[in-house]
């Protein structure tokens, strides 16, 4: 009987080892959260959209980091490869999934103070819509091979 015993603990050992050792098999980890946007800014309004965003985005954005809140952005900007694709992406890095938890009332916080209150924030979003049509947005996982 206690041979069994034995022979049951070292299997069930063989197994733990075996599945600890499979998941690390990944050629890759995960790593940083990156939230895109994906905009086609209207034919002429480039400067005045980037503009718009120096002015209030960035600020917001800068101050975020600051707090820790997400880890940094990027704005990329390029041709469109057709009538209704974007041809700029906003790209916001947070540090994992459990940095968005709650997010939203720090950054509505944070917005009061760097951009101004909700009627100047409208008036922001309102003027943007002349400038920008947002595509779509994405949440995605950045990979690192290991």
């Amino acid at each position: 009987m206690k041979l069994i015993k034995t022979y049951v603990v070292m299997i069930g050992l063989i197994c733990i080892a075996y599945t600890a050792n499979s998941q690390s098999m990944k050629p890759y980890v995960e790593s940083s959260v990156w939230d895109v946007t994906m905009i086609r800014v209207k034919p002429g309004m480039g400067e005045d959209y980037l503009k718009s965003l120096n002015g209030g985005l960035r600020k917001l954005y800068d101050e975020a980091m600051k707090q820790g809140l997400l880890l940094s952005y990027k704005i990329l900007s390029g041709d469109a490869s057709g009538q209704g694709d974007w041809n700029m992406l906003i790209l916001v890095e947070y540090k994992n999934m459990a940095a968005l938890d709650g997010l939203s009332d720090k950054m509505d916080a944070l917005e009061l103070k760097t951009v101004g209150n909700e009627d100047v924030q409208k008036k922001i979003m309102v003027s943007r819509v002349d400038m920008r049509d947002i595509v779509g947005t994405k949440l995605l996982r950045e990979l690192k091979f290991q």
